[in-house]
């Protein structure tokens, strides 16, 4: 008989499903954190054993390895380099563009041609310690060694150690700060600190000559340019001259700003009409004041009055004029003496009106000379006045010329100062980046780390053996909890029955034991599952054998038969009978005779020891069961037995595999489907 060791769950199908079975239609699956904690305990052992096996794994692996030696050199790299020849300040300006200049630094601490450096520099490929200290033969470095020659073999050592470098270290930058740590691992300490050292080294020395590489770029370049320039001045500056000396522009002065352009530009022609133009005004002064003096009659001019002639004279006039007096009062004009100091005081007034007339003579003679010369300036300036005109317009091409030669030299002077600048640059070699803190030599190796190992062999098998128990859980098709049955099924849920020990026929046959009480809420929930109560024929079915078909079968029998029903136990398994093992009753005649032809089914009944309940055995085993089972004689049974019973059960066999049960299934009024807690539902 099948007795299962474990929870039975029984759905109801067909009619039943048209039924509502009390809380059952309301059960829910467990929270989250429930299920997880029951798959847990459903794969504890296998659990169990893949954290273990990983923490041995781990431990073996922790003390079989190889000590590894870890050194560290801290660098400082700057923003940038220090700007020594720049005059504006020692610090360069910081730009806003950190973070791409940092990523780029890191990354080139680990390009090839840095590799390649450190290792040519400490000769690592001739180095058979350092391949001792990866683990790696130095004979084995030359790869395929019989058929090469002795450059092919140190060349394959070479790119050996260049990738043993490079798996080897690690570049670390430290958070908000301009260091960044290099560390590098290998079997000896010593190597690991002369490895380190030599990384940041080397990166210093590479820095240093991309920059020297960059600056005798950048001056050659400069030098082809001054080159260019320095003829395209030269040029410019001779055909300004040669167009000056053409238009007849001779320059005296020529004033340049503080960045070589020419703001003024003295020419001979400007700086004669200068000239001509003030004495031309001096020369119109003086006409304007000789015109004016000539305009008197001379006795009123200055030089009468301070003529020293013309004063003697005025003077001697005046004596004569007094003595000429005092003879006319003495002496009448006839007297000689008298007619004598008249005709001396008419040669003085003559002498006297002829010095005046010189006067005036000379004044006018000055005024003639002063409009001759203002005459001649005149003209000479209308002159030059023409020819600065035309030289000006000249000027604009000359102009022209002019700014492109001052232009040309501005340029070359620039570039010259650049070219300066950068060669002072190159020459002091300035870097950007420091060693802060040398590589020392480890005295503790860095790994294997116990503690570490297990840990992480810890956390791995943890994660191994949950994901183990998640991976069986999911492709594991059973049902587990009963509000699994619905969702999967489509059925509602008749009950659960508990696992028992001991024999299951004595505790279904005993009303105070939880199975039979289990049995009987079966019971009652199917009497819900038709219109006129509990089903007339009714098939007890399963996925696959030993899941306790037999067992609810044989339950629901009794307790229909203990109300006073009578009852018809039928086994529907004719390839695994079970029921008269049940009842230790024979089974050389049953079912499958009727099947095969035999009218009187009554005849092959058996009764038992409970009242009202009846057993039909399977009979002998058919050769094809499922040849028997599709023919009419099934249905025709189940209509002549409720004639005589009030209930047939039939115990069905499993519907894996087979198709015995729906044939049955088809036949009955109802169908009980029996799932064993754990196992597989279709």
């Amino acid at each position: 008989m099948n007795n299962p060791e474990t929870n039975q769950t029984v759905a109801g199908t067909r009619n039943s499903e048209e039924a509502l079975f009390g809380d059952t239609q309301g059960l829910s699956l467990p929270p989250i954190l429930i299920q997880y904690w029951h798959t847990a305990m459903r794969w504890r052992w296998l659990m169990l054993g893949i954290v273990v096996a990983a923490l041995v794994i781990g431990i073996l692996a922790t003390l079989l390895m190889a000590p590894q030696f870890t050194a560290q050199a801290q660098l400082q790299i700057d923003r940038q380099q220090k700007q020594i020849t720049n005059v504006e300040g020692v610090e360069a300006i910081e730009s806003a563009r950190d973070m791409e200049f940092y990523a780029t630094q890191y990354a080139l601490l680990e390009t090839r041609p840095l590799i390649e450096r450190v290792a040519n520099e400490l000769k690592l490929a001739e180095n058979a310690q350092f391949f001792e200290a990866h683990g790696v033969d130095f004979s084995a470095a030359d790869g395929d060694a019989s058929n090469r020659t002795p450059a092919e073999k140190a060349e394959a050592r070479r790119k050996k150690a260049v990738e043993l470098l490079m798996r080897n270290v690690q570049v670390t930058p430290i958070r908000n700060s301009r260091l960044v740590n290099i560390t590098y691992t290998s079997r000896s300490p010593t190597l690991s600190a002369q490895i380190a050292n030599k990384w940041a080294t080397a990166f210093i020395a590479i820095s240093i000559d991309r920059q020297f590489a960059s600056t005798a770029d950048a001056r050659k370049f400069l030098e082809s340019r001054l080159d260019t320039l320095r003829k395209r001045v030269e040029d410019s500056e001779r055909q300004v001259m040669l167009y000056g000396s053409k238009s007849g522009i001779v320059s005296l002065n020529q004033v340049r700003d503080e960045d070589g352009k020419t703001v003024a530009n003295r020419t001979l022609a400007s700086e004669a009409l200068e000239q001509l133009s003030t004495t031309l005004n001096q020369a119109t002064a003086d006409r304007v004041a000789a015109q004016s003096r000539a305009r008197g009659d001379g006795s009123d001019a200055s030089e009468a009055v301070v003529s020293s002639t013309l004063a003697g004279l005025r003077q001697e006039r005046a004596r004569a004029a007094a003595e000429y007096s005092e003879s006319r009062v003495v002496f009448a004009e006839e007297y000689p003496q008298a007619k004598e100091q008249a005709e001396r005081l008419a040669t003085l007034d003559a002498a006297i009106a002829r010095e005046t007339a010189r006067i005036a003579a000379a004044r006018k003679r000055e005024f003639k000379e002063a409009s001759t010369q203002e005459k001649l300036l005149g003209q000479k300036v209308s002159t030059l006045r023409a020819e600065l005109d035309r030289q000006n317009r000249a000027n604009i091409q000359y102009n022209i010329y002019q700014r492109e030669a001052d232009t040309n030299r501005q340029l070359y002077d620039a570039l010259l100062q650049r070219y300066k600048e950068i060669g002072v640059a190159g020459a002091v070699s300035a870097n950007n980046i420091a060693i802060v803190e040398p590589a020392i030599v480890p005295d503790v190796a860095s790994s294997p780390n116990l503690v570490v190992n297990v840990a992480l062999s810890l956390f791995l098998g943890l994660l191994g053996a949950g994901l183990a128990a998640v991976i069986l859980e999911q492709i594991d098709e059973g049902i587990r909890e009963p509000a699994q049955l619905e969702p999967t099924l489509g059925v509602p849920l008749l009950g659960v029955t508990p696992a028992v020990d001991g024999d299951v026929v004595e505790q279904i046959y005993d009303p105070k034991s939880q199975l039979y009480d289990a049995c009987f809420s079966v019971r009652s929930n199917l009497t819900f599952a038709t219109s006129h109560g509990f089903p007339r024929s009714l098939s007890i079915l399963s996925t696959r054998p030993a899941e306790g078909k037999s067992s609810m079968a044989l339950a629901l029998a009794v307790i229909l038969s203990r109300t006073g029903k009578r009852i018809l136990l039928v086994d529907g398994d004719l390839r695994n009978p079970s029921v008269h093992q049940l009842f230790s009753a024979p089974n050389k005649r049953g079912f499958s005779n009727y099947l095969s032809g035999d009218d009187e089914w009554a005849q092959l009944t058996q009764t038992t020891e409970s009242d009202n309940l009846t057993i039909l055995s399977s009979g002998p085993v058919p050769p094809s069961a499922a040849e028997l089972l599709s023919g009419d004689r099934l249905g025709q049974f189940v209509k002549e037995a409720l004639e005589e019973f009030d209930h047939v059960v039939f115990d069905s066999p499993p519907i894996l595999g087979m198709t015995d049960a729906t044939m049955i299934a088809k036949a009955v009024e109802g169908v009980v489907y029996v799932v064993q807690s754990g196992g597989a539902a279709v």
